[in-house]
């Protein structure tokens, strides 16, 4: 009865898989280079071979939270805010949100955009992935399109995306960690051709931050 409960209660956001959570440097995108809080949500189907967090994946493995601490932990620390995953839109992030926004938080996502947007957003960073692609509400609320390249055919996925994307969406390459530098000169010569994108890089790596 108390574990039937306690699936309720993810079921409805209002306790969530966490995997961890900790204040640092964001190290990629947009806001790179701003100290925020990062709550990581575990769960995620998406897959990608590469992925460098692939403990998330499972989310029964990471503690179900009640989103009140989660929320109580956050605001020692910081009003930027960044949830990540895992993939977070896998569960409904409406609560957290709601909690976090009524403590005057900024708050950002890091999504695959694979399942339907839930919560209230200050900052979409949309990261679509060939293996389960985004749902089509999110590529117009999207602020930033985060596009990872591991090979060649990435830039061809990448043009695909930003085709579905608004005007106002930043528009950025990152190459993917294990491939850095065969890829970067293929980035950095393809965003020079084409400089409505711009070059993303995992800068919380070089600088050893988590």
């Amino acid at each position: 009865m108390v574990e039937e409960n306690v699936m309720d209660l993810v079921e409805k956001g209002l306790m969530l898989p966490l995997m961890e959570e900790f204040y640092t440097i964001q190290g990629e995108g947009y806001h790179k280079g701003t100290a925020a809080y990062f709550i990581r949500v575990g769960g995620c189907d998406v897959g990608c071979h590469w992925c460098d967090v692939k403990e998330s994946w499972n989310a029964e493995t990471h503690p179900p939270t009640k989103i009140d601490r989660i929320i109580a932990n956050a605001e020692k620390y910081s009003d930027t805010i960044v949830i990540t995953g895992g993939e977070p839109l896998t569960w409904d992030m409406g609560p957290l949100t709601e909690g976090l926004k009524a403590k005057g938080m900024t708050i950002h996502i890091e999504t695959s955009g694979a399942y339907p947007l839930t919560g209230v957003w200050d900052w979409i960073c949309l990261s679509p992935k060939k293996n389960k692609l985004p749902v089509d509400d999110i590529y117009e609320k999207a602020h930033e399109l985060k596009v990872i390249v591991y090979n060649k055919h990435d830039f061809v996925f990448a043009e695909e995306q930003a085709a579905k994307v608004n005007d106002d969406c930043i528009l950025y390459l990152q190459p993917e960690w294990s491939v850095r530098d065969k890829m970067m000169p293929q980035i950095v010569e393809y965003v020079m051709k084409h400089p409505k994108w711009k070059v993303s890089l995992q800068t919380h790596k070089y600088l050893n931050i988590p």
